[in-house]
């Protein structure tokens, strides 16, 4: 039986949208009635608390009939280095409480989560003090090698990859034509080597970046996709990753640049001496804000879609009073909905971006340029 195939995809859209409506109900710190966001105050936390990374896995939260606030999801690994060591835990044992500081004991050293950073008290402290910018006073910052919400995201999409990949390469191994995943991946992958690699870097040197550039395309948009389900992932909405993925760019740029792409940096040819000397710096400095738009670019964009589809959403808050209960869900299901099918195209779209601007940069790093 052949089922249509739009159908599906707009039902798929649909239900992530209503997912989104529950998770939203009954998510957050701020409540009133039942353990719902139902103020502007929580409104905000909400999304902030949304867009920030997080030491646990939190799908959503209720209030029970006691009047005890409830999480579901799981906990993950801490993994900190103190000025006693390595300490590893579970991020449960930060569990929730009234004031959000729960001191965790690790014999000769305590640590305490604030506002998702985990700290260490200094030596003899029991509890935590707080100067009048609620910054701690008598604890220091820890470096963190935690595996985050974000960082399991990333393994998740590290994950499928492989299994993606391995498939394709399995269904090549059959013959010319893969099946199964392989047949979804297949035009994606000639996509990237045909409109991105080939056009950019040119016949001679592509076939040297194709992992490079496949392997950034793909990780984007698995994340960005992931970012748009019920599981909360806001990866690419996190300044670190983007910036390291800009890296990674940068990086792979300089050290594949070849005596025409530094020439050209530092000495132009058939430019006047005085002109060379002014031009230098500034091609100098433009080494570094491609990089730079690379990672502002993901980050802002992927960071911009996750607040408006959760702002649109609280519209059916924030308008009950206006249009009733029933009035301003439909306003607001209508809106995100539309925004939703924006931002599967807008994930595809920034994944495409940052691969072609990164495939640019290296061609114009290995070009090879006659001086007549």
């Amino acid at each position: 039986m052949m089922i249509a195939k739009k159908p599906i995809y707009y039902l798929t859209v649909i239900a992530l949208v209503f997912s989104s409506f529950t998770a939203f109900a009954g998510g957050g710190e701020t409540s009133s009635k039942g353990g719902q966001i139902n103020t502007p105050e929580g409104i905000r936390g909400y999304i902030k608390h949304h867009l920030a990374d997080s030491h646990d896995f939190a799908l959503y939260s209720y209030t029970n009939d006691a009047g005890e606030r409830k999480h579901v999801g799981f906990p993950l690994p801490v993994i900190v280095w103190t000025s006693k060591g390595l300490k590893t835990f579970m991020s449960s044992a930060f569990h929730h409480n009234d004031d959000g500081h729960v001191i965790v004991d690790k014999g000769d050293v305590k640590l305490v989560k604030i506002h998702s950073k985990i700290y260490e008290l200094n030596e003899g402290a029991t509890t935590v003090s707080f100067d009048e910018s609620h910054h701690a006073t008598n604890a220091h910052k820890v470096l963190d090698f935690s595996i985050t919400k974000s960082v399991f995201g990333m393994l998740l999409a590290g994950l499928l990859m492989f299994l993606g990949f391995r498939s394709l390469a399995r269904g090549y191994k059959k013959g010319a034509i893969p099946t199964g995943v392989g047949r979804v991946l297949e035009p994606l992958v000639l996509y990237v080597r045909d409109e991105i690699a080939r056009p950019n870097i040119g016949e001679k040197h592509y076939r040297k970046f194709m992992g490079f550039l496949l392997t950034v395309f793909f990780f984007i948009w698995i994340l960005n996709l992931l970012g748009l389900t019920p599981l909360g992932f806001n990866v690419t909405g996190q300044i670190a990753v983007t910036v390291c993925l800009a890296l990674f760019t940068f990086i792979i740029v300089q050290f594949s640049g070849n005596k025409d792409y530094w020439k050209h940096i530092f000495w132009m040819p058939g430019v006047p001496v005085p002109m060379k000397i002014i031009l230098a710096p500034i091609e100098v400095l433009g080494m570094f804000t491609k990089p730079f738009s690379l990672l502002i670019r993901l980050f802002a964009n992927m960071t911009a879609g996750h607040f408006v589809v959760m702002s649109l959403i609280a519209l059916m808050i924030t308008l009950k009073n206006q249009f009733g209960a029933v009035g301003s869900t439909g306003i607001s299901l209508a809106l995100s909905l539309f925004i939703s099918v924006i931002e599967i195209l807008v994930a595809f779209l920034q994944a495409f971006i940052f691969t072609m601007l990164s495939s640019l940069f290296i061609g114009m790093a290995v070009e090879e340029h006659d001086h007549h």
